[in-house]
């Protein structure tokens, strides 16, 4: 297929679009800049100069392609306060993929999250977050977004949406474990909320890829599928490798003190949100290979160097 992919030089799109061109697939990545340009070329896709506002860019992109794999998301919008800018901008995106594929049951693969899905139980693939949800839900807004491409399926669209686990981890990982680890750092110990029983799912970066690979070749129309390997690892044995590799007490913070400890990332620290994947390895034939996020950690990598700039 010649599927075109937004955010194909992101942490997860970086892993996607080799997963994609070594099974057999042409990419067409979206580039916003000479730098995510070059590293699409180097690594044999042709490249798309645009962003996600370019709505009638996208919309060709998609009529001229066999499949859309769509995981750009303004995240330096919505970490800067502008979450629901973010949320709209994500909404006018799948519509306009909507549009340009109606009625040619191409395939259409969105990422969504599996935070705040199902608080305080393990997830599934059927659960779904009903509109008007409780404020607070970390993962508020991005729900509609995995409603809206579900829906798709009516357009005669094989639309389905992945899922991912708060934490895709891996080498060279920049997100909320490497924050972890500068947060212990920075504090001088590595620190967990009160008992530290919250649990998070996590997948590898290379098994999400091909995940993403696998949906976008054979998932039904109206699939929502879970990417996570550990169903929830819990936050204090997270913070015990790291306190091991750093040499550091491991400590518990008090939810009071949470946000002056963890700053932003408190309120998602605190949310427990185990998921399982057992329908979608059933499904898709999915099969994690890599270490778990603990063994992951355990190698060390994640430590080598200050983790973020």
């Amino acid at each position: 297929m010649r599927v075109f992919v937004t955010g194909a030089s992101g942490w997860i799109g970086s892993a996607v679009v080799p997963e994609l061109i070594g099974a057999g697939h042409q990419v067409v990545g979206l580039a916003r800049s000479d730098a995510s340009a070059a590293a699409l070329t180097a690594a044999g896709a042709e490249v798309q100069r645009g962003t996600l506002d370019d709505l009638d860019s996208l919309r060709s992109a998609a009529a001229a392609s066999d499949g859309v794999i769509h995981l750009a998301f303004k995240h330096d919008v919505a970490f800067s306060g502008g979450f629901e800018e973010a949320i709209e901008a994500d909404r006018l995106v799948v519509e306009t993929f909507g549009d340009a594929l109606a009625g040619s049951g191409r395939p259409l693969v969105v990422a969504a999250g599996t935070l705040g899905l199902a608080p305080g139980r393990v997830a599934t693939e059927g659960d779904r977050v009903p509109d008007g949800q409780t404020p607070g839900n970390p993962g508020a807004g991005r729900h509609a977004i995995t409603q809206l491409t579900l829906s798709l399926a009516s357009r005669d669209i094989r639309s389905s949406v992945v899922r991912f686990a708060p934490t895709v981890y891996g080498e060279g990982d920049r997100g909320f474990i490497a924050m972890l680890v500068d947060i212990a750092r920075t504090r001088g110990v590595s620190g967990y909320i009160g008992d530290g029983s919250h649990r998070w799912p996590a997948v590898h970066r290379f098994d999400a890829a091909h995940l993403i690979r696998l949906a976008v070749e054979t998932a039904p129309a109206g699939s929502a599928l879970h990417a996570t390997a550990d169903e929830g690892v819990r936050i204090r044995a997270v913070a015990e490798v790291i306190g091991r590799h750093l040499d550091l007490p491991v400590v518990s913070v008090s939810p009071e003190e949470s946000a002056e400890h963890f700053g932003w990332l408190a309120g998602t620290l605190a949310f427990d949100g185990p998921v399982s994947s057992v329908l979608t390895r059933e499904l898709l034939g999915w099969q994690p290979t890599h270490p778990g996020l603990i063994d992951d950690l355990d190698k060390g990598h994640y430590f080598r160097t200050p983790t973020t700039a």
